[in-house]
Order: structure tokens, then sequence, then C-alpha cells
């Protein structure tokens, strides 16, 4: 794990941060990050991490209610839980207050620019609602989280198909066919989704209303997604057309292996059946891991299923990866 990291880090050291610091991109490797600061207790993660928000002068994206833009209030969210310094959340907040006061009644069909307003994607359901969870739990205030709940049954309800128990990237897709005539569902997309709904589950009190709504819907995709592993241990790009694209792939097996340890340690799923995948998923991670410690076989940014292969990178696979590992530890 610090070898990836150590790489992702020196590799935005020298080749800089093309997308801009706050970008989802990077966000989503924030959070892997974290997570291996916490697991390790080694600081210097933590501190590269702070440098970066302070650069930001603590801001998120530009776009004000575009999940993308404000991925990266998890990480300051988490941050100020050390530190403990009102100007880490001081702007996140505002914004989250902003988000809760629109009226989202719109419909979440791909057009008219809804990205802007609306978790009109599945991706959105890793970036937004767990931001506002953990600013949720960071605060005390549970309005953070009644909005990310209310939004993400919303999201729920128009994305997910509840006969595959998986979700479609967004509404063009609703109607879409794999060469071999299956529906149409993204590997990381619904990597997203379960991530998120993990990241959810970290912030949900027990008495919480809709808690046990989530454990359901997270235990059916988790038995789908099971049911979906490449014997290379991966989930290739095409969930229901994996020789479509026949090459392994890392970011979407980062989240899937992530959630379902984490399933695995919070006992939600039973260990004989879910930890050989698990186990057989973190080996196929590490085996794309190249001597210097960048990570392969990542699908580059899209919103689709496609190719990948040895030498394709981006910081949100090691994100992946790096919330898998800390997961991994604990079993």
């Amino acid at each position: 794990m610090k070898k990836a990291a150590d790489w992702q880090l020196k590799y935005w050291d020298t080749a800089g941060m093309k997308y801009g610091k706050a970008n989802w991109v990077y966000a989503a490797a924030y959070t892997g990050i974290m997570a291996l600061n916490d697991a390790s207790g080694d600081t210097t993660y933590r501190k590269a991490l702070y440098a970066i928000g302070d650069s930001l002068q603590w801001r998120t994206g530009k776009r004000m209610f575009h999940a993308d833009d404000y991925c990266i209030g998890q990480t300051y969210a988490k941050l100020y839980q050390v530190y403990q310094d009102p100007k880490i959340i001081e702007w996140f907040k505002m914004q989250a207050d902003s988000i809760i006061a629109q009226p989202h009644t719109e419909s979440l069909e791909m057009k008219n620019n809804i990205v802007e307003r609306e978790w009109a994607w599945c991706d959105a359901l890793f970036m937004g609602p767990t931001a506002l969870a953990y600013l949720a739990t960071a605060t005390g205030q549970n309005k953070y989280l009644d909005i990310a709940d209310k939004l993400w049954w919303k999201t729920t309800d128009y994305l997910l198909d509840s006969q595959e128990n998986l979700y479609y990237r967004d509404s063009r897709f609703f109607t879409q066919k794999e060469s071999n005539g299956s529906k149409v569902f993204w590997s990381r997309g619904n990597g997203w989704v379960m991530a998120g709904l993990v990241r959810m589950l970290e912030n949900l009190p027990d008495d919480y209303p809709t808690k046990q709504k989530y454990v359901d819907l997270y235990k059916k995709m988790s038995e789908k997604i099971i049911s979906l592993q490449s014997d290379d241990g991966t989930w290739h790009t095409a969930l229901l057309d994996p020789d479509a694209y026949p090459s392994k792939e890392t970011s979407g097996t980062g989240f899937y292996c992530y959630a379902l340890a984490w399933g695995i340690n919070h006992g939600l799923l039973p260990k004989d059946k879910y930890l050989p995948a698990v186990k057989k998923a973190w080996e196929a991670l590490t085996n794309a891991i190249h001597p210097d410690g960048k990570l392969g076989f990542v699908q580059p940014i899209g919103d689709k299923p496609g190719a990948t292969d040895y030498n394709t990178t981006e910081a949100y696979g090691v994100g992946a990866f790096l919330l898998a590992g800390s997961e991994m530890l604990k079993l």
C-alpha cells in the first residue's frame, strides 16, 4: 500500500495535478491515502493531504452543486476530526447548506445539464452523499446526513435495476445492450456505488430510519457482484459481458475488494462465502502493481465499459486499491 501511495504522491510532485487538486480524480485517491494514514499510523500521508487542502484554502471544486466537485469534502471532514480547526470545513459546510436549500425536484434523465444540480449518474453516489455523511459525523449535525440519505434514494430509485441488483451508469444506458445482448452495467460505475454504500454505512447511526435499507441493498449487490468475478480475480469493465473487454481492470476491482472486505469485517457478509473472492481480488490487485509502485490496468476516465492494459493508470484506481488494503489488513 505504501509503495503505491508513494508512487502516486511522487508522480503528483513531478508531473503535477493537471485536473486541479480539488478534482474528483484526485479526491477519490485522497480517500485511500487517508485510509492508509489511519491504518499505518504514518502521519506523512495525513500531512500530505493537509498540505493539499491548505493550498486550496480548503475550497472544493468550482461547481457548487456538481457532486464530483465536492468529493474532496470526505477528506476535509476526516482531517477536521484530527485537527479540529474550523477553517478546514468552513467552506464545505456553507456549500452543504446550499445543497440542502435546493429543491431537488427535477427528473434525473441525462439532459439539460442535470449533473450540475442532481446526482443523475451512479458515480455520484461515491462523490456526493459520502462527503455529506462524513461532514455530518464530523460536525454532529444530522441535517447533512438527512440530505445525503434523501438524494441517495432518489438516485437509487432511478438508476438501480432491481432485477439485476446493479446500477445503470445513467439514463442513456437504460436501453443499450452489450455485444452479447446483455444490459450495459459498467464495473467501475457499480464499484463507485458499492464503495459509496459502505462509506454511508460507516456514518449511519444504528437507529437511523433507513439504515436497514442500506444494509439490504448492500447485501443484494454483494451477492450479485461476487457472482460476476472473473477467473483472473478481477471484474472486467462490462460486468455482464466480460469477454467484450477481456483484460483485467483494477479500479472497479479495488472498490469491490474494499466493499466486500468491509462487509466481512462488519459482520454483514459470511466470511466462508466471501473471503475467497476477496483474497483472489486482492492478489490480482497486488499483481498489477509495477516494480516502481505504479498501479496498472486502471480503466481511463470514462462513463462506460472500455479497454485497459498493464500501463493504464489513474489516481482513483490507487484510491480504490488503498481503501481495499485498509480493509484487508483487518481480516
